[in-house]
């Protein structure tokens, strides 16, 4: 099945070098697997109608990227059924909108510095992770969130705080998810910090999992009934405390938006 993506770049604070291969690496999953791909950082793009693009993918936006009425553009894609994919810094896109930060599911916090970790893989029903083993050795920034968006969200993976220094949000950590919102499908992936992780097999084969599902074009696994949450992770390692009183945030975001409440009049996790 042939469909377009729209991959949209602009950022109007701290903008990643990693944000060309993402491009790139859609554009060669494109080509492989039958889908077009536009590319853009023009926000005049996003303010025609989007009817013609099945999904549109934000790979590390960061800022206000969008115009008042490429934002009703946006939303009235996702409305008529359309896909999101948001990558990394997505989640540090649009804090002055509130439908974004309900659509994407969580808003950036901080992060530790740049290191390996492990994500744990919770669920494989998906397409993003079902290639996955069920522990993910990854290198990136670990991204906290203001909030868990567990329960409002299919979460996917998660962070194990234990496997890497400086993380902020203890035993719940979701990483990456997925969610049916106001008629469209939204994926989001923390990871993808560097340009390395473009030109990984399994951090590609994620990625297409994510735009494919969000297409329409392969459906996810409907979930099992998780087991309850034990009070203690694996291995009786001592629950991370979840006070944010870490280091701040690490090199490359000193421009986000600091820790605390989002703009007034918004919730972190709109329901």
């Amino acid at each position: 099945m042939t469909f377009r993506v729209l991959v949209y770049t602009r950022t109007t604070d701290y903008r990643h070098d990693s944000i060309p291969d993402a491009v790139t690496a859609v554009r060669g999953l494109g080509e492989v697997h039958g889908f077009e791909v536009d590319a853009t950082e023009d926000p005049g793009v996003l303010e025609s109608p989007l009817d013609a693009y099945a999904v549109a993918v934000f790979p590390s936006t960061s800022g206000e990227v969008l115009t008042p009425r490429g934002r009703t553009r946006l939303e009235a894609r996702l409305r008529a059924g359309g896909g999101f994919v948001g990558v990394h810094a997505a989640a540090c896109t649009e804090y002055d909108w509130p439908y974004y930060g309900g659509m994407l599911g969580a808003r950036f916090a901080r992060h530790p510095a740049y290191q390996p970790g492990k994500a744990v893989v919770e669920d494989r029903g998906h397409p993003a992770t079902r290639h996955l083993p069920a522990v993910w050795e990854f290198t990136d920034e670990w991204y906290d969130f203001r909030a868990s968006p567990r329960g409002s969200v299919r979460v996917l993976a998660s962070a194990d705080e234990s496997s890497y220094a400086g993380g902020g949000m203890g035993d719940d950590h979701p990483l990456v998810w997925c969610h049916e919102h106001g008629g469209g499908r939204v994926f989001y992936t923390a990871l993808g910090h560097s340009s390395e992780a473009y030109a990984d097999p399994d951090f590609r084969a994620h990625l297409l999992g994510g735009i494919r599902w969000a297409a329409r074009v392969e459906e996810a696994v409907p979930p099992r009934v998780p087991p309850a949450r034990s009070a203690t992770p694996p291995g009786d390692r001592a629950s991370p405390s979840r006070t944010p009183q870490l280091p701040g945030v690490g090199p490359g975001h000193a421009g986000a938006r600091p820790l605390g409440g989002p703009p007034a009049g918004e919730s972190d996790v709109m329901r």
